[in-house]
């Protein structure tokens, strides 16, 4: 495929160009594992779990890599003292004096990348490699199921409650949310980035609720995606059919629910901030 070969010819000129290849990643006498995630703990710290999720690494792996850092004595991993059960990392002030080195030889090497090329090739770049970024953490979002009070599915309706507060000329008041349904949640470098639920209406069908992507990556194809989603998900829970509804200022949602196959349906809910009602048919996917 065109997609994937030139996907890799990119990561070969890259990686060569940044000294991943090198055993001492920009001279630092450490590889790029150890000081990626040097640069991931930074000033502020971090979680030991928060690291792994945001980089996607093995426990084992990750503490291999955590104890070569304490044994050059540049970083600390402790008990949280708010929670003993939660390990945090820290630098130490030789970590962050390597920390500040690392952050500016990575400057100065992307400023030589660049330097040749004219101020339009610069635009250029930019924006290609903005779109590139947007488009890779799209097609590789982690997606699971979660229980609607667990912490990052609260955290991701609480984005999706502030969203529509923002959005409503009148505001919006989620008031007591309901945890009824089977919920999704995408992540990418351990943040939420998408979520939704279906709830079972006990007629066959099921409503698609409290879908949500984060403004950032919308334009990358995860809100349609999404969308697939929890329409797969309706049809494992046994759905033939599922509704939904929205308000008239989200435009953009109903243009996709226009072309994803919805039809206006009559209100078939109490909700006092639905404006529009919607409903697909499902099938079943072949085997």
């Amino acid at each position: 495929m065109v997609a994937t070969a030139t996907l890799r010819r990119f990561n070969r000129t890259y990686t060569q160009r940044i000294g991943v290849l090198e055993e001492s990643f920009l001279g630092t006498g450490r590889p790029l594992g150890v000081s990626r995630l040097l640069f991931e703990i930074g000033p502020s710290g971090s979680g030991v779990r928060e690291l792994r999720e945001r980089l996607d690494l093995d426990s084992g792996y990750l503490t291999r890599l955590l104890r070569r850092l304490e044994d050059d004595g540049l970083v600390r991993v402790e008990a949280d003292p708010a929670d003993r059960r939660r390990r945090v990392a820290a630098l130490t002030p030789a970590g962050r004096t390597a920390w500040r080195e690392l952050d500016d030889r990575s400057e100065e090497l992307a400023q030589r990348l660049v330097a040749p090329l004219t101020e339009r090739q610069r635009a250029r770049l930019t924006e290609a490699l903005a779109t590139a970024d947007l488009l890779v953490r799209a097609a590789t979002v982690s997606l699971r199921e979660v229980a609607p009070a667990d912490p990052a599915a609260v955290d991701a309706a609480g984005r999706y409650f502030a969203e529509l507060d923002r959005r409503f000329p009148a505001g919006f008041d989620p008031g007591e949310p309901d945890h009824e349904g089977t919920f999704l949640l995408a992540t990418s470098d351990g943040g939420p980035v998408a979520y939704g639920g279906v709830r079972d209406l006990g007629d066959g069908g099921g409503e698609i609720k409290r879908m949500w992507v984060h403004e950032e990556w919308r334009g990358a194809g995860l809100r349609s995606r999404m969308l697939r989603e929890l329409e797969a998900l309706a049809v494992r829970l046994g759905h033939d059919r599922v509704v939904l509804d929205t308000n008239g200022t989200l435009t953009e949602a109903i243009a996709m629910y226009e072309r994803a196959g919805y039809s206006p349906v009559e209100r078939y809910n109490d909700n006092p901030y639905a404006e529009a009602w919607f409903e697909k048919r499902l099938s079943a996917p072949r085997t």
